[in-house]
């Protein structure tokens, strides 16, 4: 992790900054100009006016010294907040482009929620180093220098004292700034987990909802909050605990040199102008250093944001998976409230009674009556947005209908314990969400405490014996994001693994074969085969060879469902 106050890197990574900075630093250099005559001006305006007369030249130079402070300090913001913007829209256009230009392989584990984090939040953080710490870090350079050049010539005695009291704050400042870094490094690494992890989650939602795993899930991102709290708590205290070191030196600092010139003025060494100039300008030296260090733990997060966001390079070519239709819609929109009702024991048959189900713009199905009878596997066919998933999302409990209800064994699925329901059933969407973990893990979702042995049976069942063992450690293998390692084919394979293990009743399969080339869709349609054999099914199909397997086909065209007399796809 990168400790220096400023990252030479951001000139390189941001060209366009370089300007802005010199300005930066012009301006620090007109500040301490007018630092040093302001406090000039003062010293001799107060000291004529001890004597009771008035320093004209005097007064008129205090008044456009602290115009022009008022002016520069106006400017140093302006200019700033530019910087910030500029380096901000830069660093979140490099994120983009490496997303693009590496591709799905480099979000591994849960890299998209830490990417959204640092896009985000992140390098939000940067206006409080552009707009409050860099500017200071700037003054604590010139206006220092700037005081002890003109305190040499006025009392070199005073001006050796703060030569050797200034570096005391930065030293006390970078010991305790060495310990704020790591704590503030603890902090981001448990917030960027926390995103990854919430947005992981989140894309997966219905695939735990389903498993009833999603309160576990609220559990996990409950503790990981609160250990980020606990960080940002601590980070706080060494904040804290650091404004008051520095306060205290700079406070001790100016003592040493008030004290003898108070002393040297009473005995007549000093002249009061001289006195008073010292007086003034000493407070000065230490203000950009103190500054600077309590605005320097407000930066913190931005900084190691911004080391982290120029580490990524982007050199490597790639493409970035696109977000399809499928993959923005979800079955989340008509929740169904978990009923009391136990389920009924058995398959059971399976009754749609005059189902509609109505959305705002349009309505998915309508006046929908069908039977499933126990073992029965029914293929479902018809154009795409007619309303197959629909029919799925009922059964699983995703979606309630408008009109009408779904009987198993004559209870009304609205009125029966979902969770228990969903125990009973196993789904496998056309895109299976894979979580950021191992083989193993994903596979047992549905089932948290299944045996090894019975792991390696479902992957098995599902032909993925031969592509687990070959994989570097096996079932304990970790998959990235969306299951990145396994291709589309063996992705689906996994899903069908949830299956086996979760040994239902009832089998939902939508589209498995979507978009896989020929060898991926034998393997995944010789799994589904092993898979529905002597279980209630409902399958959504487009492909002919899914078809086979169907003991009857419907059609959904428009809402409504048809039975056709013979199996054949519909485009």
């Amino acid at each position: 992790m990168n400790r220096r106050p400023f990252d030479p890197r951001l000139l390189r990574r941001v060209p366009a900054t370089r300007r802005q900075l010199a300005v930066l630093g012009g301006l620090g250099v007109l500040t301490a100009i007018l630092v040093v005559g302001q406090a000039t001006a003062l010293a001799a305006l107060l000291a004529t006016a001890a004597d009771g007369r008035l320093d004209r030249v005097a007064l008129v130079g205090f008044v456009v010294a602290v115009a022009g402070r008022a002016a520069v300090v106006w400017g140093q913001g302006v200019v700033a907040a530019r910087t910030a913007a500029t380096v901000k829209a830069a660093l979140r256009a490099d994120l983009l482009a490496a997303v693009g230009q590496r591709g799905p392989g480099w979000l591994a584990g849960q890299q998209t929620g830490r990417l959204a984090t640092l896009a985000g939040r992140g390098l939000d953080a940067l206006d409080a180093y552009f707009t409050g710490y860099l500017p200071q870090l700037v003054l604590s350079v010139t206006v220092p220098v700037a005081v002890l050049a003109r305190l040499v010539f006025a009392d070199w005695s005073s001006a050796l004292i703060i030569a050797v009291t200034l570096p005391l704050i930065p030293v006390f400042g970078a010991l305790l700034g060495w310990q704020a870094q790591a704590a503030t490094e603890r902090q981001w690494r448990r917030l960027a987990r926390l995103g990854g992890h919430f947005l992981d989650m989140v894309a997966g939602l219905p695939t735990l909802r389903l498993f009833g795993r999603a309160d576990a899930q609220v559990d996990v991102v409950r503790r990981m909050a609160d250990g980020h709290r606990v960080a940002t708590m601590r980070t706080l205290r060494i904040a804290f605990l650091s404004a008051l070191v520095l306060e205290l030196v700079a406070t001790l600092s100016v003592a040493l040199v008030a004290v003898p010139v108070g002393i040297r003025l009473l005995g007549g060494g000093l002249t009061l102008s001289t006195a008073l100039l010292i007086l003034l300008l000493t407070p000065e030296a230490y203000l950009p250093l103190r500054a600077a260090g309590s605005r320097f733990h407000a930066s913190m997060e931005g900084l190691t944001a911004l080391d982290e966001a120029l580490s990524i390079e982007t050199d490597v070519q790639g493409r970035a998976p696109s977000t399809t239709e499928n993959d923005r819609k979800g079955p989340l929109s008509t929740p169904v409230p978990d009923g009391s009702t136990p389920v009924p024991d058995g398959p059971g048959e399976i009754r749609f009674e005059s189902v509609t189900v109505a959305y705002d713009r349009t309505t998915a199905l309508r006046d929908v009556t069908l039977t499933i009878r126990p073992g029965e596997r029914i293929a479902v066919v018809g154009p795409s947005g007619a309303g197959k998933s629909t029919l799925l999302n009922l059964l699983l409990g995703f979606v309630t209908p408008t009109e009408g209800r779904i009987t198993v064994d004559g209870v009304d699925l609205a009125a029966v314990d979902l969770d228990g329901w969903r125990r009973r059933v196993a789904w496998v969407p056309q895109r299976a969400h894979l979580f950021a973990a191992s083989v193993a893990d994903n596979v047992r979702l549905g089932a948290p405490e299944a045996t090894p042995e019975a792991v390696d049976a479902a992957l098995r069942a599902a032909a993925l014996d031969e592509v687990v063992a070959a994989l570097p450690d096996g079932v304990d293998t970790g998959l990235g994001e969306r299951g990145y390692g396994l291709s589309s084919g063996q992705r689906q394979r996994i899903a069908l693994a949830r299956a086996f293990l979760r040994d239902a009743d009832l089998i939902l399969l939508d589209e498995p074969t979507a978009r896989l080339d020929a060898a991926s869709e034998a393997a995944v349609l010789d799994a589904t085969r092993r898979l529905v054999a002597g279980r209630t099914a409902l399958l959504v199909a487009h492909r002919p060879a899914l078809l086979e397997a169907a003991d009857r086909v419907l059609r959904v065209d428009d809402g409504r469902v048809t039975e056709l007399t013979r199996p054949e796809p519909v485009a």
